[in-house]
């Protein structure tokens, strides 16, 4: 389990009066809720889109999966009733939840599960958990059994069924989930206003009538950290799930409000492009990685909500080795294998920028970093859907801040056509080694063995766990207080 830290809000410091009816209105309305969120889901299928923001609005809400994730990182049932478990670690057979339809009145059976895991696996897919899923065989035994035979051993495997990627699609509206979602969950997509908001509404069809107790919910998209705080105070959002960690010691002493500090298993990076000279040279990176005052970035770019990482993982998660002083913060050092990569200074790199308060602050203060060792850095900030596309899809950029969610992601890694361009044969084997260990003593070990080998690779410039707040009226129930995934469990909301 994550460990835990809920902050209570105190006394106000100061309050707008402007605010106050707003306030009352907000707190008196029981079938609706307004959520606020940094970024704008760029679609509405999480199963062809990176962005962890499309599962915010949609996982749980409208599609739903074999198991749930809770907020505690335990795994319980969902679609499915139950499952067991073969000795080997490679066989699942899963007892699907009878009389359940999609929002298009289709029914859900063991058909549309072989249905939405082949199509995740298929050459045509761009799940980005693709892996996984090419490396299943589905057997449907009867309309309400089906087996996932797993080429790979997977201990986290009912966690990763859980999970966006794997969501069960309708097949008849698979294609168009997109911008039309069809699932089984207890919410549908009722309107959107792209840019600005967008709101689900309690499905009738639901097969648990009262799960859901708010009516209608909106998602309000707003990303600067001032704006943020004025929709609180206002009553214009009701819950913001990881606010701006600015924002939050105005909410501290607030007794309207309640305030969340939530671990997670997210890494905060700054990503190096490894395929771009000269970043393609370990001496350069690891230069980068040397310049780099970690204690300083959490400060100024989380307000100090983070704990320092040396590798592609975080403390409290399985396998986990301190690596921090692989790469120690060392200026002299620093210089030192920038000469002798043979660069010469001032080196220019670029750095591109989405808009999360956490890349645009921290990116101040690696630009400052960086300057001490001659490398000056152009920033080029851009909006959520243009980092998608250009950076994530098309890799055109040389450094970039941005936190990696997933809690099972060192696969990336192992991916030669990944964003940041990381190709290493013995990565690969010793991944490879990994998803085929079932002794979780000895997997624990190779995970430790691949994190000092991503640390010795300097593969990206690993900064910090964060630390997620969320900010909400001080009488909403059900909030998650840990996120071992990000997600909305919208039917767990109520007003108290």
């Amino acid at each position: 389990m994550l460990k835990r830290r809920t902050v209570l809000t105190a006394s106000a410091a100061t309050a707008l009066a402007s605010a106050l009816p707003s306030l009352a209105f907000a707190q008196s309305r029981k079938d609706a809720m307004v959520l606020g969120m940094t970024l704008e889901p760029t679609g509405l299928d999480p199963t062809v889109a990176a962005a962890v923001s499309i599962s915010e609005v949609t996982l749980y809400n409208i599609y739903e999966t074999l198991t749930k994730i809770n907020a505690d990182g335990s795994v319980t049932p969902l679609l499915a009733e139950s499952w067991d478990i073969s000795p080997d670690l490679k066989t699942y057979t899963f007892r699907l939840r009878k009389g359940v339809k999609f929002q298009n009145g289709e029914p859900f059976n063991a058909q549309t599960v072989k249905f939405a895991f082949e199509r995740a696996g298929g050459e045509k897919s761009v799940n980005k958990d693709k892996r996984t899923f090419a490396n299943l065989g589905v057997q449907v035994i009867d309309d309400y059994t089906v087996v996932l035979l797993n080429k790979e051993i997977d201990p986290d495997f009912p966690f990763v069924l859980g999970q966006a990627t794997s969501i069960i699609v309708e097949p008849k509206s698979a294609d168009t989930n997109a911008t039309k979602p069809i699932g089984t969950g207890p919410y549908k997509l009722d309107t959107y206003n792209k840019g600005a908001s967008l709101t689900l509404s309690k499905w009738d069809g639901f097969r648990n009538p009262g799960q859901a107790k708010i009516n209608k919910i909106t998602f309000r998209f707003i990303s600067d950290p001032a704006a943020q705080a004025a929709s609180l105070l206002a009553g214009d959002v009701d819950v913001f799930p990881r606010a701006a960690t600015r924002i939050v010691a105005q909410f501290k002493a607030n007794p309207q409000f309640q305030t969340i500090l939530a671990g997670s298993r997210g890494k905060t990076i700054l990503a190096i492009n490894n395929a771009k000279k000269p970043l393609d040279d370990v001496r350069v990176r690891r230069a980068i990685l040397a310049a780099l005052d970690r204690k300083a970035i959490i400060e100024g770019a989380a307000d100090g909500f983070g704990t320092p990482i040396g590798s592609h993982y975080v403390p409290g998660a399985p396998g986990y080795v301190d690596t921090t002083g692989v790469n120690p913060f060392d200026i002299e050092k620093a210089k030192k294998l920038m000469a002798e990569a043979g660069v010469k200074t001032p080196l220019e790199l670029t750095m591109t920028l989405p808009p999360p308060p956490y890349a645009r602050q921290g990116g101040e203060m690696v630009v400052a970093q960086l300057a001490k060792i001659g490398i000056v850095v152009k920033v080029q900030n851009v909006e959520w859907a243009q980092w998608l596309s250009g950076t994530y899809g098309n890799k055109n950029y040389d450094l970039s801040i941005v936190s990696h969610v997933e809690p099972f992601d060192l696969g990336n890694y192992a991916k030669s056509d990944y964003y940041w361009g990381y190709q290493s044969k013995p990565f690969v084997a010793l991944f490879d080694k990994i998803k085929n260990t079932g002794n979780i003593a000895e997997r624990n070990k190779l995970l430790g063995d691949a994190q000092k080998m991503l640390a010795a690779d300097a593969a990206n410039g690993f900064l910090f766990q964060p630390q997620f707040p969320t900010i909400a009226k001080k009488n909403v129930k059900g909030l998650w207080k840990e996120l071992p995934i990000f997600a909305n469990d919208l039917s767990a909301l109520s007003w108290g």
